[in-house]
């Protein structure tokens, strides 16, 4: 049943990276926005698709469960994709078409308004299947079950390498029928398999794990908070097991464990210690928390700066869908003398190598390492994740040089001033960028969704799927902020800029790919500090399958 609910998510990935590989030719080409106002347009859409998230996590952890929050999302989403296909269909949603040199009628507000209604829609819907699809499959898994423990990591594996595939054919059927054949159908057909995914999804209801909700985990983060604040004038108690517990009160969002004291953060730890009001059968959880319900507040602050550490590699991602796209289609494209590449089908290196690494990943680096570290996921998601920072740091530099080499062919031919014409130098030269990237990704987003849903409190795994969203939106929205202010601050007197608005040939925007890569080895710096003072959440698991006691299959445990 893992499969359906995958198919979801692929539907909606097929959908979503359909439009928005090739979104930024749209924005230019149809609705004839500057190009920094369409890069910011295209960015600040994949932040909020990323930060919605947030709101379907909350709603299927606390209220609706996972399936009814997938169920409704994808009903939000489908309309969102049918009026983004007939505002691709109507000529009179979108300006009129300009030819050669002209100076083209950009959209005027009606048109834009409904561009972005039907986006929003979008995005609100991706809230609720991002971060539920992920983590519905994962339950179908019993974590308690040795049998089935090992399983998770691999599905993660397998389903971003599922996720990968859908974008291999979004960047190139989907792309290629956009481009030749009209962005009616392009638009069309994601929107017709994101229907078909829907009712399957339905007809295998009976047939899935459902966990019930367990109750707003917001709700329980802050009685933590105020029970530890009004209980802050107290002593600490010398012995930690002097600390509430009620394990009858607790198991609901303890199936697969009991989360155990750590030392970190003892000022949380007042917020478990019993005063002579306190009511230990039904405590008033504003003034008294549990152990377990204090770690989890403390294993989600751990989070958060392995969290952080993820933005800007979604920063340096994100111009592969903007600047990357705009070299391209400045660039010879051309496979035989009759095929040309569509520029928006550059990203398909990316997915070709992350498929790629993913399949040797599993296949090869895996065994091989688990022989050295004893894991059976090779190496600690901690380790994977650095690697991808790394190799992130050498597909900005690369993309730098490569402006460089392209901005040389453009003035041997005296192609400056003519950003219209095709530059006589091979767009392969951009596949090293673009493949770096997806070597990158399989390593650091694999990693950190991993770390995510392995390290948060398990009745919160929806929510800590959604911080993995929450990452890229974040990052996306960073790099507009970053366009944003590099285009405002390097503007010259004679309209020079390093990001120019119309013609790519007269900017520096490898001076912005190097900006880019220095903040990335900044932040690889942050990341090392960060991961040798992380701290694994201890756990109290009960296995199943054992003969001995209850005592006797209990084992702490630290997933790594």
């Amino acid at each position: 049943m893992t499969f359906v609910c995958v198919a979801n998510e692929v539907c909606e990935k097929l959908a979503v990276v359909g439009f928005n590989t090739n979104m930024i030719s749209y924005l230019t080409t149809q609705l004839h926005m500057p190009l920094t106002k369409a890069a910011n347009t295209l960015t600040n859409f994949g932040g909020t698709g990323s930060l919605t998230p947030l709101i379907g996590a909350f709603v299927a952890d606390a209220y609706a469960g996972r399936f009814w929050t997938i169920t409704i999302a994808s009903i939000i989403y489908q309309i969102g994709m049918i009026c983004l296909t007939i505002s691709a269909i109507l000529p009179q949603l979108r300006p009129p078409p300009c030819e050669g040199e002209q100076v083209c009628q950009e959209a005027n507000k009606g048109q834009v308004a409904i561009l972005y209604v039907s986006l929003l829609l979008a995005a609100l819907g991706s809230g609720g299947i991002r971060p539920c699809v992920v983590a519905f499959g994962a339950d179908q898994f019993d974590e308690t079950d040795p049998k089935q423990a090992t399983k998770t990591w691999k599905y993660f594996n397998w389903y971003y390498f599922v996720m990968g595939a859908a974008i291999l054919v979004a960047v190139t059927v989907l792309v290629y029928i956009q481009d030749n054949i009209g962005w009616g159908w392009g638009l069309g057909i994601p929107t017709f398999a994101m229907f078909l995914s829907i009712i399957a999804f339905l007809i295998g209801y009976p047939l899935y794990r459902n966990l019930d909700p367990a109750g707003s985990p917001f709700t329980r983060l802050l009685q933590v908070c105020v029970a530890a604040f009004r209980k802050r004038k107290l002593t600490m108690v010398t012995d930690p097991k002097l600390l509430y517990e009620n394990e009858e009160l607790d198991a609901a969002i303890s199936l697969g464990g009991k989360l155990l004291h750590t030392k970190h953060m003892k000022f949380l730890d007042k917020a478990a210690i019993v005063t002579e009001g306190d009511d230990l059968k039904s405590p008033n959880l504003w003034r008294l928390n549990t152990v377990h319900r204090v770690e989890e507040l403390k294993s989600v602050i751990r989070m958060g700066p392995i969290w952080a550490s993820g933005i800007l590699l979604i920063t340096a991602y994100a111009q592969q869908s903007t600047f990357s796209l705009q070299q391209a289609k400045s660039m010879d494209r051309h496979v035989t003398k009759s095929f040309q590449i569509p520029a928006g089908s550059m990203s398909v290196f990316t997915i070709v190598s992350m498929l790629s690494t993913i399949a040797l990943y599993d296949r090869l680096l895996i065994p091989f390492t688990r022989k050295f570290t004893g894991l059976d996921r090779g190496i600690t998601f901690l380790h994977r994740m650095g690697i991808g920072f790394v190799i992130s740091v050498f597909a900005t530099l690369v993309a730098g040089l490569v402006e460089v080499k392209r901005k040389q062919a453009a003035a041997a031919h005296g192609l400056v001033d003519k950003p219209h014409t095709i530059i006589p130098i091979s767009v392969f030269w951009l596949v090293p960028q673009y493949s770096l990237h997806g070597i990158a990704e399989a390593f650091m987003s694999i990693g950190h969704l991993e770390f995510f849903y392995d390290q948060a409190p398990e009745s919160m795994r929806s929510t800590a799927t959604a911080l993995f969203w929450t990452a890229i939106s974040v990052g996306n929205y960073f790099s507009t902020f970053l366009v944003t202010l590099v285009h405002k601050f390097s503007a010259g007197p004679n309209g020079s800029n390093w990001l120019p608005d119309n013609n790519l040939n007269k900017g520096k925007l490898e001076y912005f790919y190097w900006l880019i890569t220095l903040l990335q080895v900044a932040n690889l710096i942050y990341y090392i500090f960060c991961a040798k003072m992380y701290t694994f959440k201890p756990i109290q698991v009960h296995n199943k399958g054992s003969d001995s006691s209850e005592e006797e299959g209990v084992e702490l445990g630290n997933k790594v």
